[in-house]
Order: structure tokens, then C-alpha cells, then sequence
């Protein structure tokens, strides 16, 4: 039996760890608005779902997407293109990431190809991962100046990580790569002026 002190403490972990993976609103001023949800699932790994709204039509967030060897800028954590080919419109992209949760580099070797009326969908191919699927759907709004994007990602790293930890992770992960797609969209409609 866990001593009154010991379940107290566990209860309230427990409690924090809830409210972390509650779906919030992306928080943190000049984020891209919306809602994201990542949890641990069922199936083993870890599930993210979002609804983002960027401020920039869906062909910038389109070309960003697929601008392949810059992946690793859309990112905080460390990671580059070991190698790239684009083949009957199917981009084969095999990624090296270093993580901190991780010792060493990961590799996820992963197939991408663009999907009608706008976006990406992206699936694991071979690597250090079990599973890894990733899907960018993209709808202008407004009057084409902005971009409803609906997100969702399932990735299972071959580790003994916990998933809820790997969820804790992933959700910070997450707002920051949305923030960054976010000013590289705006930057590049600058650009386009």
C-alpha cells in the first residue's frame, strides 16, 4: 500500500500530467491560432491532431511543406536531410534527428506526396521509428489570404520511452514548428510583394 504522502504526490502528478495533455489552444503570443491535442495512443506511440490558421494563402504554406532539404529548419529540434530524391512525385526523404530525449541520432526515412486540392501526407518508410504517418490538409479561407490547416500525426519511436512522456514532448515540439512554419510564411509573403 502507497503511504498517505506517496499518493498524495502521485495523484498530483497524475493531475499535472492531465491538464498537460489536455487539447489547448496554441498558446504563446504570435503563435498560429488553433487547437491542438496530442495524447498517448492506444495503439501504442503517440497521436496529435490540429486545426491551425495561418495568415498566408494555402500555395505558401504548400511550397513551404515541400520545400524538403529545409525540413530541418521548420524544427527546434536538431535533425538534417541525410539524403533526398523526388521520384513520379513521391519525395523519398531520409531524416536524421537528434533529440534530446534520445541518445544519438534517429533515423526516419519516410515517402511524402502532395495530396489533391492542397497539402501533404507523409508515411514511415524504414528507420529507427515503428510507426510514423503525417497528414497537412490545407483550405484557404477567407478571401484566399489565409489558410485552414488540419494536422494530424501518429509517430512511434522504437525506444523504451514512455509515450506520455514522448507526448509531453511532442506537444511543446509541436507549437514551436507551427510558430516557425508560421513566420517563414509570413516572411515569404513579404517576399513575394
Amino acid at each position: 500500500m502507497l503511504s498517505q504522502s506517496r499518493a498524495s504526490l502521485f495523484f498530483t502528478l497524475i493531475l499535472i500530467l492531465t491538464v498537460m495533455l489536455m487539447p489547448l489552444p496554441l498558446r504563446a503570443a504570435g503563435e498560429a491560432s488553433g487547437q491542438l491535442d496530442v495524447h498517448a495512443d492506444p495503439s501504442g506511440g503517440v497521436r496529435a491532431t490540429a486545426t491551425v490558421l495561418f495568415p498566408t494563402s494555402p500555395d505558401i504554406i504548400q511550397a513551404i511543406l515541400t520545400d524538403y532539404p529545409k525540413w530541418p529548419e521548420l524544427f527546434d529540434t536538431r535533425m538534417r536531410v541525410a539524403s533526398l530524391s523526388i521520384d513520379h512525385g513521391v519525395a523519398t526523404t531520409d531524416l536524421r534527428i537528434a533529440h534530446t530525449l534520445l541518445p544519438g541520432e534517429h533515423r526516419l526515412v519516410s515517402e511524402s506526396r502532395t495530396l489533391p486540392g492542397g497539402g501533404l501526407m507523409t508515411d514511415l518508410k524504414e528507420g529507427d521509428f515503428k510507426r510514423y504517418h503525417r497528414v497537412w490538409k490545407l483550405t484557404s479561407v477567407g478571401n484566399g489570404s489565409q489558410t485552414s490547416a488540419a494536422f494530424e500525426l501518429v509517430v512511434e519511436i522504437d525506444s523504451m520511452l514512455p509515450d506520455w512522456l514522448v507526448a509531453m514532448a511532442m506537444r511543446q515540439e509541436l507549437e514551436s514548428h507551427f510558430r516557425i512554419v508560421k513566420e517563414k510564411a509570413l516572411a515569404r509573403a513579404k517576399q513575394e510583394k
